[in-house]
């Protein structure tokens, strides 16, 4: 088959549909060819930063899911779009590593120094900076980790108490003084936020809020798992009014089908409906997923289109990519008493469940059992549920521990 434009030629030759010319291609935060499914948001972020931008309240948005829906994906798009906006961003990363004192204090200098543009916007910018100078001065003692260049010294009295809390509130409301002046939104972006150590988490929404309050040009954009719900709410008593929730989940069948069809056909190969269909039951239309099943499909065909028989030649191992990369890699960091507990869970179903349940299915009380409760917990391959049940972080685990752990329960015990 003949594909008349190639990126790296302007010659026509044969289409080889291998790996090479693939669009698909499944990765953590890997932009997909055709980011389908995600309008309804990325409308709505534009509306909240053309809100701010006039001067009018705008709340907060927050993408929850489970692992492998695209959230990091949709994060960064929604970053991209606010700057194609005039905004200014600053993208951070819940910090496993760095406290969120050293990560925002780097970045907001860069946004501050992008402020600048007429000499009132300037003189907001350099008191920004002043004040940034004061945060990192005072906490430096309690983050060490704190590390960013300072261009000017700081003004006593200004972000300098020791309070983090009330200097990263007087931080934040000087930044979005600046961003009032020079006319451009600051919108803050931070990923995996459910791993903000929770006294951290509790100064930033302060932070934020006090912004609001003045009537600041500022805004906070999050992804993370459903415990950021729950944590969000017990670190400040009005932080449900301060954010618009948006559950991000499997695709529709629909926006499923267009996100494996349209790439494929832009690069001149069709797949049949009932292929499409197949890969979209099988993948349970997770976008991570699709990626994986088309990925492989693509390369089971040697011409286009892709059928049914090469979606089912490549089912088995589809399976097996999951299992070792995307299951596989949490699997690993699980004792063995806790994978125990899971292969429980998966016995039951899906999920969620009870806990008392999943100690009948093992043999132990629930109060025996809920150390290594809490601890999935921790280690974020379980969430609190409404109700108070636990359930999966990951989609479709339960399928992946049967797998792993076949046979009798009591056959994979420690």
């Amino acid at each position: 088959m003949l594909i008349p434009f190639s990126p790296f030629s302007t010659l026509f030759y044969p289409i080889k549909m291998d790996g090479i010319l693939s669009p698909f291609n499944p990765g953590a935060g890997t932009v997909p060819p055709v980011l389908s499914g995600r309008d309804e948001i990325r409308e709505e972020v534009r509306i909240c930063i053309e809100r701010l931008r006039i001067g009018r309240h705008s709340n907060g948005q927050l993408l929850v899911g489970l692992r492998g829906v695209g959230k990091t994906v949709l994060l960064e798009r929604l970053l991209y779009d606010t700057e194609q906006q005039g905004a200014i961003t600053v993208h951070l990363e819940a910090p496993e590593v760095k406290s969120l004192p050293a990560s925002l204090a780097r970045e907001l200098r860069v946004a501050l120094l992008r402020m600048s543009g007429t000499q009132m916007a300037k003189d907001a910018v350099i008191r920004g900076l002043r004040a940034l100078a004061g945060f990192v001065t005072a906490l430096k003692v309690t983050y060490g980790d704190i590390e960013v260049g300072l261009d000017y010294p700081p003004e006593p009295g200004l972000a300098d108490c020791g309070d983090l809390e009330l200097d990263l509130c007087a931080l934040l409301v000087e930044a979005g003084r600046a961003a009032r002046i020079a006319q451009k939104p600051l919108a803050i972006f931070i990923d995996e936020f459910q791993g903000m150590p929770q006294r951290q988490l509790s100064s930033l929404l302060y932070a934020i809020h006090r912004c609001t309050q003045y009537q600041l040009p500022v805004i906070l954009i999050g992804a993370g798992l459903p415990p950021l719900l729950r944590k969000i709410g017990d670190a400040k008593s009005y932080a449900e009014r301060m954010f618009d929730v948006y559950p991000i989940g499997p695709l529709t069948p629909s926006d499923a089908r267009e996100a494996i069809s349209a790439p494929a056909a832009q690069a001149g190969v069709s797949i049949m409906p009932a292929a499409l269909d197949a890969i979209v039951e099988q993948s349970g239309a997770y976008p991570y997923f699709l990626q994986q099943w088309a990925k492989l499909a693509w390369k089971a065909a040697n011409q286009s289109p892709i059928t049914p028989e090469h979606v089912s030649r490549v089912s088995d191992a589809a399976v097996r990519a999951l299992d070792n990369g995307f299951y596989g890699f949490r699997f690993e960091r699980l004792t063995q008493p806790e994978r125990n507990y899971l292969r429980a869970m998966a016995e039951l179903g899906e999920g969620p469940h009870d806990s008392r349940r999943v100690a009948a299915e093992i043999g132990e009380s629930a109060e025996e059992l809920e150390p290594i409760r809490c601890e999935l917990i921790t280690k974020g391959m379980l969430y609190t549920a409404p109700l108070g049940d636990a359930a999966f972080t990951v989609p479709r685990f339960h399928e992946f521990l049967k797998r792993i752990m076949p046979g009798p329960l009591h056959a994979n015990a420690a």
